[in-house]
């Protein structure tokens, strides 16, 4: 099974919000999800993103793929900096 990280959109209309889900691959993208991991608020200014980090750098352990928007909150936040430092031991 592909497991995915990637966004679920939430809210009204014009005021979108984004839970972090794990997800199988071939689920829809506001479909059932696995694990819930954090949320995106594009909206405030400046944008808020929490991510619960010790389950992020769990499923990416287990080879969870992130979509492209997902890579670059990890990015923004410093996981991914832990994820490659966890891999090549510095």
């Amino acid at each position: 099974m592909a497991v995915k990280i990637r966004l679920r959109r939430m809210g009204a209309k014009k005021a979108p919000f984004y839970r972090v889900v794990v997800a199988d691959s071939r689920a829809p993208r506001d479909g059932r999800s696995i694990d819930e991991i954090g949320y995106y608020n594009p909206i405030t200014e400046p944008a808020t993103v929490k991510i619960d980090e010790e389950k992020a750098l769990s499923w990416l352990a287990k080879g969870a793929q992130p979509s492209d928007t997902v890579r670059n909150l990890f990015k923004r936040e410093g996981i991914l900096k832990k994820v490659h430092e966890q891999k090549h031991g510095k």
